[in-house]
């Protein structure tokens, strides 16, 4: 997302999208993404854009300015079609899904070598980027924009309290290698240790308490700086994205970035989260189930426990915490990650609305349970998936069996880009 005015909280939504550039044929990671996007790394494409990432074989999406969601599944999609239009004489096409399911990153890895190459080397010479952490990981970032201090701690808060149990909606990646890994989200297993070396990069990936940019400079850019400068000595890295928490302020952008969520099969089903995820948060920064300085006041070790529980277990997490149902309104002292989710979305509002009501007589659902405004019907039917049948992880792993070979990951890697391509949800 670039740079932009000051908006008020849940007026607008910015959208980052992540996916493999793979071959055509033997789906392997393809390094191609300057053949995209040239050695400039952005291709502006009216109100959505391409740019490059840290490595060759991927390439984000995204809306170029903050903006409501309904138009964006069908927008994103037009994208998707037209990238992978363009890797066609190339022999390659665009894979989704949180992490490549077979990609050796120790020898596949190219690191991206043009605009800001010297960024990337950095990065490469402290952490070492020939790592699933870095090499191989692919998610939708979600911005919700704030207009000041006050908007701003609402906002943190909330986000804060549903990081936790996002992998149980959008977890996406259960093979690694070859092989289930054991996680239903391997990408932010790899994600939460890839700083090792400096740890204040990350923390807990869920973020402390912060109320106003002050304490953000104080609390977190500080400390970051001033451990990642006998590594950085010329002050490369020192900017606010150094951060790399599960939900980042970016006082830069007047906006918080939720990076806890997998790309899923098609936009369809990245929007039907976005708006989900919107949608809780907008009923916790409204103070619905409790107020600011109760949500601010649970620990973070607590909340890192769900979390790391959730990228294990997905769905079917249990919750013990009362404490932190209360919080979420839950009326109960223990339950499945799925019935939170269930329970969230039914008693949340819809966050942005359409400016006007379908024809009277009709019966059209919101993704969120609200008839006549919202998102549209596939929107609807891929959140209803997610919640009947868990996330796209589980859905993988009920397709490849848990000994899969390498043409087993094929066939189904293959049909997830054809999801991509033609925007349908994944249903083995």
């Amino acid at each position: 997302m670039g740079r932009t005015m000051s908006i008020p909280a849940f007026s607008a939504v910015g959208i980052e999208l992540e996916y493999m550039i793979v071959d055509r044929e033997s789906l392997s990671v393809r390094p191609v993404a300057d053949e995209l996007v040239g050695g400039a790394g952005e291709v502006e494409r009216g109100k959505l854009g391409w740019s490059n990432e840290l490595v060759l074989h991927v390439m984000e999406i995204k809306n170029q300015r903050p903006g409501p969601l309904e138009p964006l599944p069908t927008a994103f999609q037009a994208e998707i079609q037209a990238i992978n239009r363009a890797l066609e004489p190339l022999g390659a096409r665009l894979m989704p899904s949180g992490a490549h399911p077979w990609m050796d990153p120790k020898s596949e890895t190219r690191l991206w070598p043009h605009d800001h190459a010297d960024l990337y080397q950095t990065y490469h010479r402290i952490f070492d980027c020939h790592r699933h952490g870095w090499a191989n990981l692919q998610s939708m970032h979600l911005n919700l924009p704030f207009a000041d201090d006050a908007q701003f701690a609402r906002l943190h808060a909330a986000a804060r309290l549903i990081l936790p149990i996002l992998p149980a909606l959008a977890a996406s990646s259960p093979i690694i290698e070859g092989r289930p890994s054991g996680f239903l989200d391997t990408r932010m297993e790899a994600y939460r240790t890839h700083p090792i070396k400096v740890p204040s990069l990350i923390g807990r990936v869920v973020p402390d308490t912060l109320s106003s940019r002050a304490e953000f400079a104080t609390q977190v850019l500080e400390p970051m700086y001033r451990d990642i400068a006998p590594f950085d000595p010329a002050g490369s890295l020192r900017h606010e994205w150094l951060n790399c928490r599960g939900a980042i302020p970016r006082f830069d952008r007047h906006a918080v970035e939720i990076r806890v969520i997998d790309v899923q099969e098609c936009p369809a089903a990245d929007i039907a989260i976005a708006a989900a995820a919107t949608a809780v948060v907008k009923a916790l920064y409204d103070g619905k189930w409790s107020s600011l300085e109760t949500q601010q006041a649970i620990a973070t070790g607590d909340l890192a426990d769900i979390l790391l529980a959730c990228i294990r277990d997905g769905e079917r997490t249990v919750i013990g915490s009362g404490e932190y149902l209360r919080l979420l309104g839950f009326p109960g002292a223990r339950c499945e990650a799925r019935d939170l989710w269930h329970y969230l979305i039914d008693n949340s509002p819809p966050p942005f609305r359409r400016g006007r009501r379908e024809a009277a007589g009709s019966r059209r659902e919101h993704p969120l349970g609200v008839q006549g405004e919202g998102l549209g019907e596939r929107e609807n039917s891929a959140l209803n998936l997610i919640l009947d049948h868990g996330p796209l992880a589980r859905r993988i792993l009920n397709a490849t069996g848990p000994k899969p070979d390498r043409a087993r990951l094929t066939e189904v890697y293959r049909e997830l880009c054809d999801c991509l391509e033609q925007g349908r949800l994944f249903q083995p």
